[in-house]
């Protein structure tokens, strides 16, 4: 492993540890792949995080679509993951394309206007955390896209719940705005950290939705080959966490954790089925 690829794996293990933990039920040879994948996706997910105003996060979208494109070879070479990245996608032919897809989607992060619809945050799903799912899932050697949507939608409804109180500290909007409607809460009432009946309802439809999705993976799990489960064991947590939601005493601004130790024994468990995801 050279130090690129020892680099992508120490920032996957500390920023997306049930991430870390599911690439080494992988075979010993992808998992450098894999942890490019997702140190790629962590530098993109935190650039509103490091940027703050939309230029500064902007610029750096731009920047990783011409190391995409192959427009900044020199650059690229200097930094660990983008280096790393382009390996893996020479390595195991994987189209840029669908990479430059989710920078174009998260374009939606580094602005504060609002997610309009509950179409658009399933398209957005699609093409943020569906393409890391579909990409990891070619890189263990077996294709799963309608799989991968499928995840790209549980794990996006999850980040969306789990992240309510960060976005809602930055004024920033994923909730859909016609489900707010539907239920009659508002964004206001987000931004001031009210946890209203309306956002309730919400937050019970997103819950429900999420498990569905989690359902539909357990279902396909019997046409998956078990040469790509490791790309979707970072899933198996989802189910007792929104479960803890149901809970008389949930907060929606106070989400719940899983203990380390229960969310290894769940992906531990998911990875001698990997129907166990959506049980």
């Amino acid at each position: 492993m050279n130090k690129s690829d020892k680099y992508c794996m120490a920032l996957v293990r500390e920023s997306d540890h049930g991430r870390y933990l599911a690439t080494l039920f992988a075979p010993a040879e992808q998992r450098s792949a894999l942890f490019s994948l997702y140190a790629f996706d962590i530098e993109i997910s935190r650039i509103r995080d490091l940027a703050r105003e939309p230029m500064p996060g902007e610029i750096r979208l731009q920047w990783w679509r011409e190391v995409l494109e192959g427009q900044r070879a020199g650059e690229a070479a200097a930094n660990p993951v983008s280096m790393a990245l382009l390996a893996t996608l020479a390595r195991h032919r994987l189209a840029a394309e669908k990479l430059i897809a989710l920078l174009e989607a998260h374009r939606f992060d580094v602005y504060d206007e609002p997610m309009p619809t509950l179409a658009a945050l399933q398209s957005y799903g699609s093409n943020t955390a569906g393409a890391i799912f579909d990409c990891a899932s070619r890189i263990l050697g077996a294709p799963s896209e309608e799989n991968a949507i499928e995840a790209g939608q549980a794990q996006t409804i999850a980040n969306v719940i789990a992240l309510l109180p960060h976005h809602a500290a930055r004024h920033q909007l994923f909730m859909p705005l016609d489900l707010l409607r539907h239920y009659g809460s508002t964004p206001d009432e987000i931004f001031a950290l009210q946890a209203s009946s309306g956002l309730r309802a919400v937050l019970a439809e997103l819950r429900l939705r999420a498990r569905r999705h989690l359902t539909r993976i357990a279902e396909l799990s019997v046409n998956i080959p078990e040469k790509t489960w490791p790309a979707f064991l970072s899933l198996a947590p989802l189910k007792p966490w929104l479960s803890a939601m149901e809970s008389a005493a949930y907060q929606p601004f106070q989400p719940p954790d899983l203990s380390a130790w229960r969310r290894q024994w769940r992906i531990w468990r998911a990875a001698k089925s990997l129907e166990r995801i959506g049980r």
